[in-house]
């Protein structure tokens, strides 16, 4: 896992051995964070990371200069394993919390420019995530909820769909 652009960039972190996570691979990362590029500047965004994992998609946030991130992981070691590359690297923007994604979406009273989820691809409730968002008024004014997904899902009849991105295996729903 590497981190592409920024602050950080060209730092390679590697994976522990064991773990369960299903990093976003380089060549979804890098097209994925071209296009909100394009979107956003990422000095303005408040930015939400769901399932975690190893949090690359947060250390790649943080990289490119975002106000705050805030990274939500339950599983322990993953958890553990955010803490500590947030320590070694020194990223004073990104707030960790140990937490299930459901019940973050459920409880929380914070929002956010730009949520980004990337469940694991055989999880129960998937379709859930996006009225999660929307119900709750976790998106800002012109939000945008990015959900990561396998090409089993779509999202495309949601009525805050708006794009399917694809690189390679990974897919891209967009909403705003």
């Amino acid at each position: 896992m590497r981190i592409i652009a920024g602050k950080y960039r060209k730092r390679v972190l590697p994976k522990p051995k064991g773990f369960e996570a299903r990093p976003t691979t380089d060549f979804a990362k890098e097209n994925l964070f071209n296009v909100i590029n394009n979107w956003y500047d990422f000095e303005d965004l408040e930015v939400l990371d769901l399932f975690a994992g190893t949090g690359g998609i947060s250390y790649e946030f943080a990289s490119r200069g975002c106000k705050k991130v805030t990274c939500v992981e339950k599983n322990h070691r993953h958890f553990g394993y955010i803490n500590h590359i947030v320590a070694l690297l020194g990223i004073k923007e990104l707030e960790s919390v140990k937490a299930d994604a459901f019940k973050y979406l459920e409880k929380t009273k914070q929002s956010f420019d730009l949520i980004f989820a990337d469940p694991p691809y055989d999880l129960e409730g998937i379709d859930k995530i996006p009225d999660l968002v929307f119900s709750n008024q976790l998106l800002r004014d012109k939000g945008t909820l990015i959900l990561e997904h396998s090409k089993y899902y779509s999202f495309s009849k949601h009525p805050r769909f708006t794009e399917l991105r694809t690189y390679g295996s990974v897919n891209f729903s967009v909403f705003e």
